[in-house]
């Protein structure tokens, strides 16, 4: 039986080894924070839809996983390193029993990938514990730390963040405290007055021991939608996760809303004024092309931003191909658009997640590659468009366009779905750093022949917009233009590794390293 809020032994860490490009293991495009899921439902298996739900989201975080279930009188948590079905089986699935779970899959953007900054975070409170699960990214860390670091102390229970067992070193474990800490109020009452002091990206889903509760920025930079089933509700990052455990969709949690659902129904809340600023990149790339963001189809966007791209830099070739999977609803609409056969020239080992192997400098040179592999009887002799979703160093694309020509291409055009991205984002996806992006050293034609392209055509930014059906006052385009809709603090208080370093405050008094029990 496991005990509340602890995990399978802890393992020896066993190095990053994502292998995302064709021939550099190490070279990553842009990576999303998390997904996160909840569910409230009474007489049902919460803990295999938590499970189930993860599992359709398993594209937004492959580092760790976890759930947390509650029966009403404890809550227990059980996460691990991996994905969704490397950490969780069917004997640990029978031993999580409750009527409404929180579940979480990640991808880090504050705090290193460890065991210790899996989620869902947990605290005891006053009157019980808490669990939660973080999509997003804050901007206000410092001065969250110290938020925490002024919370009183009393030795009867408060003093847990100068005894707790295991270091986490994110800003969801600031915001578990923060909420932990309610001795004269609710847990509902105290969300309300924390959820307005958080800045920057978050969708939140957090349990106690009889309450499911989820909340997103003012902003909704991040998605999160409710859904309900028959004998309860569910939340999720994308609805795609509700219609793998059967919910119908209700609505879009609003940006400012905070919910909470329990034997009393479903209430909600606004804790501030909404200002929409979804991340247009999730339409370009991070959500499941059978998600549906504020109205839009995700899949019918991309479809669009291939037609725009066909439109804007046209191209006689013979075959218009993607890189599988995030270009090919793209690239069927360039080929559509254009006239242009499609046809897959790639061939993708579905078998690639996350693996912990690293290869050797000799493989590497040997050109090993496991996520995808050309197929020649399509590629030789023949005039290649070649659609993408965006190029971040350009090392991928380089080693994609040589896999290309040495399959007989005659020539090699890159069409790529999004802007050139020439800016880091704060709000929960990990880009390289800026002297790493490619667009900001190098012109398009200077593009172009460092990845070994006969040409290279971004769609234009009003093109990408105009493809999403939203209003471009209700994005965030930050990565493309630099221009952030919530004002960033210094730049010494930012970075993935902020609390992984020594902090002071003003006062000179050491900042709390928070835990997971």
């Amino acid at each position: 039986m496991l005990e509340p809020s602890r995990s399978r032994p802890r393992r020896v860490p066993r190095g990053d080894g994502r292998l995302t490009a064709a021939l550099d293991p190490h070279d990553q495009g842009p990576q999303d924070a998390c997904g996160v899921f909840g569910v409230w439902a009474p007489g049902e298996d919460v803990a295999k839809l938590s499970y189930f739900g993860l599992y359709a989201l398993q594209h937004r975080g492959q580092e760790s996983a976890g759930i947390a279930v509650s029966n009403g009188r404890q809550i227990l948590v059980y996460k691990d390193m991996g994905l969704v079905s490397q950490v969780f089986d069917e004997t640990t699935l029978d031993s999580l029993k409750g009527h409404l779970a929180i579940g979480h899959c990640r991808y880090s953007t504050t705090g290193a990938s460890t065991w210790q900054n899996a989620q869902p975070t947990f605290r005891p409170t006053g009157d019980g514990s808490i669990a939660l699960g973080h999509n997003g990214n804050l901007i206000n860390t410092h001065d969250l730390a110290q938020m925490v670091a002024d919370l009183p102390s009393d030795p009867g229970e408060l003093d847990l963040h100068a005894r707790e067992l295991e270091s986490s070193t994110n800003d969801t474990g600031l915001v578990t405290a923060l909420l932990a800490h309610h001795p004269d109020t609710t847990l509902e009452q105290r969300a309300l007055e924390v959820l307005p002091q958080l800045k920057g990206a978050f969708s939140f889903v957090w349990i106690n021991e009889d309450t499911l509760y989820a909340a997103r920025d003012p902003q909704g930079i991040r998605p999160l939608v409710l859904g309900r089933l028959e004998r309860g509700w569910v939340v999720a990052s994308e609805d795609a996760a509700l219609a793998t455990v059967g919910a119908s969709v209700v609505r879009e949690v609003e940006p400012g809303e905070l919910l909470a659902i329990d034997q009393d129904g479903l209430r909600s809340h606004t804790f501030a004024e909404p200002a929409r600023k979804g991340c247009v990149f999730e339409y370009v790339y991070l959500a499941r092309p059978d998600a549906t963001i504020s109205g839009r189809s995700v899949h019918e966007a991309r479809v669009a931003m291939g037609r725009r791209l066909a439109r804007e830099f046209p191209v006689d070739a013979d075959l218009v191909m993607p890189v599988p999977e995030s270009g090919t609803p793209a690239a069927a609409g360039y080929a559509e658009e254009s006239g242009i056969p499609f046809g897959q020239g790639f061939v993708k080992n579905a078998y690639v997640g996350r693996t912990f192997i690293q290869p050797s400098q000799t493989l590497r040179q040997l050109g090993i590659r496991l996520k995808l592999n050309a197929l020649e009887h399509m590629i030789r002799g023949r005039r290649l468009v070649v659609v993408d979703d965006s190029i971040v160093r350009g090392n991928t694309q380089r080693a994609q366009v040589r896999m290309l020509r040495e399959a007989g291409a005659l020539e090699v055009h890159v069409r790529i779905s999004s802007p050139p991205v020439k800016w880091p984002c704060f709000y929960g996806i990990d880009f390289a750093t800026r002297a790493e992006l490619i667009a900001n050293g190098l012109d398009e034609a200077e593009i172009a022949a460092s990845i070994g392209a006969d040409s290279l055509g971004y769609i234009s930014l009003d093109g990408m917009i105009e493809a999403t059906g939203q209003p471009e006052d209700q994005l965030c385009r930050a990565c493309f233009t630099g221009e952030y809709p919530i004002p960033l603090p210094d730049e010494s208080l930012l970075g993935k590794h902020l609390l992984e370093v020594s902090l002071s405050a003003s006062a000179g008094k050491a900042l709390p390293v928070l835990n997971n029990p």
